[in-house]
């Protein structure tokens, strides 16, 4: 191993010299040739190249048409992300509705005769009711959420957790303030700080 070490010791020397010995006469002339190259590497003569997708074995980005814009601009409008909204709302109240319904032991009972036992069409009859006034509700509450949320950040211009508690006090009021203004207040603080919790807990 140490013949081995000497080899190589006696290689890396002999290569030294050579670099030394390249053309700039007494050796002066490696460490110019070393900062140019590193120049060139790292410093300002480097070169800036674009990455190309096809170059980088990607595949090319083709330009988008204008039917596709127009598909992208109606995806991020306001309109859109209500009418989504409003569409879960309607099926997770829908959903909601059925499984209350469906745990509540008073479901299909008449308040006039509580002593009859409901029939099994009363009972299903009863829990429709019941899914259909919860999916509205939240198909409700899902598109004025949204779309007061689209409209407050494109007025801010930010993304932030702000937009949704702003969003949340706005809704909570809207729909408390029928019943007065002290459910609006009362609405309003409610519904913005389980937007802030929601928000927090998301982000």
């Amino acid at each position: 191993s140490d013949a081995a070490n000497g080899r190589a010791s006696r290689a890396i020397h002999l290569d030294t010299s050579r670099i030394m010995a390249a053309p700039g006469g007494d050796g002066d002339g490696a460490p110019l040739q070393y900062s140019v190259l590193l120049q060139h590497l790292v410093g300002d003569r480097r070169q800036v190249r674009d990455l190309n997708p096809t170059v980088m074995g990607g595949l090319p980005n083709p330009p988008k048409s204008d039917e596709q814009k127009m598909i992208e601009r109606g995806m991020e409008s306001c309109a859109f992300k209500a009418l989504l909204a409003c569409v879960g709302g309607f099926v997770l109240g829908g959903a909601f509705g059925v499984f209350t319904a469906g745990i509540d032991t008073n479901v299909g009972f008449d308040p006039k005769d509580p002593l009859r036992t409901p029939t099994a069409r009363e009972v299903l009859k009863d829990m429709g009711q019941r899914g259909m006034s919860y999916a509205k509700n939240f198909a409700i509450v899902g598109a004025m959420f949204s779309c007061t949320e689209c409209i407050i950040e494109s007025h801010r211009g930010k993304s932030d957790w702000k937009n949704a508690v702003y969003s949340g006090c706005v809704t909570g009021g809207a729909i408390g303030f029928r019943a007065g203004l002290k459910a609006g207040v009362l609405g309003c603080g409610g519904f913005a700080a389980f937007s802030a919790a929601i928000e927090y807990y998301l982000r």
